[in-house]
């Protein structure tokens, strides 16, 4: 699956927009880590525990963006985004969210072709 921050995919054509997919998670603070982070914040720098946990927040809402666009029946994901939030005390809110769509690499000699999509073109296996 190609994801992309863009809105367009370069050396592709779009051939169907399936529409908005998303991948959502809420998670709350492990007690430990939230007291170890509090206590290394008072010297400042990077919160260890807080990064892993936002890291995976965003690994797992990107895997379900993913499955999202699958099922719909997209190969690629344009304008992805992530979205946190706050919610309560000691919630944080993931949201990773792009728009689904099916592109097909443009072909050597077409308008717009790259290397990579005139050799994605010619290789369809190494899709």
């Amino acid at each position: 699956m190609i994801i992309v921050t863009t809105n367009d995919l370069p050396g592709y054509k779009i051939d169907a927009i399936f529409g908005e997919v998303m991948g959502l998670t809420v998670r709350s603070r492990h007690i430990g880590a939230q007291f170890t982070a509090s206590f290394r914040a008072l010297g400042g720098g990077e919160l260890p525990e807080m990064t892993k946990a936002l890291y995976e927040s965003r690994q797992e809402v990107v895997a379900r963006m993913v499955a999202e666009g699958q099922a719909k029946g997209a190969n690629a994901i344009i304008a992805a985004r992530f979205d946190t939030s706050e919610m309560g005390g000691n919630w944080t809110e993931v949201c990773a969210y792009g728009t689904a769509v099916y592109a097909i690499p443009l072909a050597e000699g077409e308008s717009g072709a790259t290397g990579q999509s005139a050799y994605l073109a010619a290789n369809p296996q190494a899709q």
